[in-house]
């Protein structure tokens, strides 16, 4: 297995499509376009797998979950990973960092090395 996977330059086109088909379901729809707007214009940054995951609270999955297995795949061949597109929650209400696409390509980072630094795309809400 690859020790940390290698990343994009830049977030696939596909993945703020995907991005803006899921935040549909957890952001009142007059905002989606703002917040996909500000992700294409923000600059990468770098966070360790295991964090973003905690600052999700989503559960890490196996590597038998096939979206990871085939990321874990790709990392293997030494094919570049998507960096993940993140919106940046509130604590207050208890609303968490929300991922709004990448989240088995974290998955997978986190199998490979937990500690590896995984490209970002963050946005405030």
């Amino acid at each position: 297995m690859a020790d940390s996977p290698k990343w994009l330059a830049e977030p696939e086109e596909h993945d703020y499509t995907a991005a803006a088909n899921y935040l549909t379901l957890v952001l009142q729809p007059s905002k989606i376009t703002a917040v996909v707007k500000k992700l294409r214009s923000s600059k990468l940054q770098q966070f360790a797998a295991k964090d973003v995951l905690r600052a999700s609270r989503l559960p890490h999955l196996d590597v038998d979950n096939p979206h990871v297995a085939h990321d874990l795949k790709k990392a293997d061949k030494n094919e570049k990973l998507s960096p993940i597109l993140l919106v940046r929650g509130n604590v207050a209400p208890d609303r968490p960092l929300i991922i709004a696409d990448g989240y088995h390509r974290a998955c997978a980072a986190l199998h490979l090395d937990e500690n590896a630094l995984v490209p970002c795309k963050l946005v405030d809400l």
